[in-house]
């Protein structure tokens, strides 16, 4: 496998970010042309039209590298293609399309490369705000160019913490999901769910949020870039049962070193851990 050159990738990761943001932007006070994945789950034209801008510029970049995006997979039934150890892009074009729905300002481009399915880049861009989030592996993470790091928060007494409530309303996954909120309210100083998993994350990186979790969600796509940017900034990455981060598991729990071990046990400490359940 031949060397990636890192910083080409992150600076053409960035600016396929910043050209998907300007679509954003152009569309956040224009009706929405909304389509439904599932009961509340939500797809719009920006979505697909940015995921084909995305894809146009990178693969023009790197023709032999790999692809993954939240629309061409759910046009193919959700099914996730198998990822091998080939340089691989997840993009999610539009992370926190509800909030782009209601034009809530927390949406945001989210594009991650993994390499052995390791992630080794990462940008994420909410256009609203104009901020942009960077990380290459081993060279620290930045928002608008500027270096940052996780909170130096230790007590989860006194943590912010944030979590997502998802798209899946079967009873027996919303009283998880309500059981791992409980654990949190009784444990930390306070809970936001605001409908971005990679915002949430970067969040954590610059520490706006102490420690994050989320089960269930999407995709790599909505993880992989964001996974880069906090491990950078000094925070801890992993499944929400303590083991080791999995790009494909649809889980993730982060937080600076001292919170997001906290969390887990936490967590783990609830019946049944930190899984959720199958809908009946």
């Amino acid at each position: 496998m031949a060397e990636i050159d890192h910083a080409a990738c992150l600076v053409a990761a960035e600016l396929a970010a910043r050209a998907a943001g300007e679509e954003i932007k152009a569309a956040w006070d224009a009706e929405r042309d909304v389509e439904y994945k599932g009961t509340v789950d939500l797809v719009t034209a920006t979505d697909k039209k940015c995921e084909d801008l995305i894809f146009d510029m990178l693969q023009s970049k790197f023709p032999t590298h790999a692809f993954v995006g939240e629309e061409s997979v759910a046009a193919a039934d959700g099914k996730l293609p198998e990822i091998g150890d080939e340089p691989t892009w997840f993009v999610d074009p539009l992370d926190g399309t509800t909030n782009f729905v209601h034009a809530f300002p927390f949406s945001c481009v989210s594009i991650g490369l993994a390499v052995k399915k390791k992630p080794v880049i990462g940008v994420v861009f909410n256009p609203i705000s104009n901020e942009c989030f960077t990380a290459v592996v081993g060279n620290g993470a930045r928002l608008n160019g500027k270096p940052i790091s996780v909170s130096k928060v230790s007590d989860l007494g006194k943590a912010l913490i944030g979590t997502e409530i998802g798209v899946s309303r079967d009873a027996a996954t919303v009283d998880a999901i309500m059981g791992r909120v409980r654990a949190c309210v009784e444990n930390a100083r306070s809970l936001r769910c605001s409908g971005s998993c990679a915002m949430n994350m970067v969040g954590v990186a610059m520490g706006r949020l102490d420690g994050f979790y989320e089960i269930g969600f999407g995709g790599p796509w909505d993880c992989v870039g964001a996974a880069v940017i906090v491990t950078e900034a000094g925070g801890v990455v992993c499944d929400p049962s303590g083991k080791p981060f999995e790009l494909t598991a649809r889980r993730v729990l982060c937080g600076n070193p001292d919170i997001a071990p906290a969390l887990t046990k936490v967590l783990t400490a609830i019946p049944d851990g930190p899984l959720e359940p199958q809908a009946p």
